[in-house]
């Protein structure tokens, strides 16, 4: 192998050395690759180790003593290391201690001639085998995906990213209507409540009265109004679930007196407004309402 007065290798023997060691670069990322998530493109982390390769053909010093692929193999990994990282918005912290276990392991590279063990880094580094691995995890991951990076391996469904991920802060359509038909459901149940119960349930979930304070306005006591607040969450709760129970025109008529006035109650609850009211209402409380204020004392 020529050598130059440097001991730097001329052009042809350059050449010739990266197309001998082009299987050593797909051979390092099938390592490294698996350290990675699966969005990762393996050619983009090829093509990052072959200009590694290349690099480490224009820097390689034959008489340092050190066999080529050896030294080829360091700027190669590291190469791919480089690619990664520039796409990603990994924290600093983890940029710092990315570029120290870099330094560590080409000095180690240097010094051995041969990639260092995961035991010789960490004593390096003076930490156990376990915190090393975990920081190279959190080095791998640290990747930010593209939004335009494809998703489907179909040429015909031309699917990226963007196309299939959810926007937890966007509604469906139908999510919508099914919450602006609920709440209307629940305006008009709280509405037709008995007037104590109405009285407690808006004092005490949406003007944020104590039980104190509204035993002290209805002038019963304290564990009075817990048992008001109880029954009149529970007949909320089945005045709105039998809206959306499909009813039997055979069910026999109700016996008894609270059995009728939970029916009557039910009835109620459908026929105060129509779908569409309900659809175009979108907040829990009418603005043209009447005030919900109870008029409680502050003090």
């Amino acid at each position: 192998m020529g050598a130059t007065n440097e001991g730097m290798i001329d052009l042809t023997d350059m050449n010739a050395m990266i197309e001998a060691n082009l299987p050593l670069v797909k051979h390092i990322v099938l390592q490294v690759a698996v350290h990675f998530p699966r969005h990762v493109e393996r050619e983009e982390l090829a093509r990052a180790g072959a200009l590694g390769l290349v690099e480490a053909a224009r820097r390689y010093d034959e008489s340092r003593g050190v066999p080529f692929d050896r030294f080829a193999a360091q700027r190669i990994r590291g190469a791919i290391l480089d690619a990664v990282r520039a796409a990603d918005w990994a924290p600093r912290s983890v940029r710092t201690l990315a570029r120290k276990l870099e330094a560590t392991e080409q000095q180690l590279a240097s010094r051995l001639g041969r990639i260092p063990t995961t035991e010789e880094m960490a004593e390096a580094l003076s930490m156990d085998t376990k915190e090393l691995s975990r920081l190279r995890d959190r080095m791998f991951r640290s990747v930010v995906l593209a939004l335009e990076h494809e998703v489907s391996d179909d040429v015909d469904d031309d699917l990226t990213l963007v196309d299939v991920l959810v926007d937890h802060a966007a509604v469906e359509p139908s999510e919508e209507l099914e919450t602006r038909e609920l709440h209307a459901y629940l305006r008009d149940a709280i509405a037709l409540l008995p007037e104590r119960q109405r009285l407690v349930i808006l004092g005490y979930f949406l003007e944020g009265r104590t039980s104190q304070e509204l035993a002290r306005f209805l002038g019963v006591t304290e564990s009075r109004i817990s048992q008001i607040r109880s029954e009149a969450i529970q007949m909320l709760k089945e005045g709105i679930e039998a809206q959306y129970a499909s009813g039997s025109a055979s069910a026999p008529a109700p016996r008894g007196r609270s059995a009728r006035r939970k029916k009557a109650y039910v009835e109620a609850i459908g026929e105060r407004s129509e779908w569409g009211d309900r659809m175009d209402q979108i907040s829990l409380i009418e603005s043209d309402a009447p005030t919900l204020e109870v008029g409680l004392p502050l003090s």
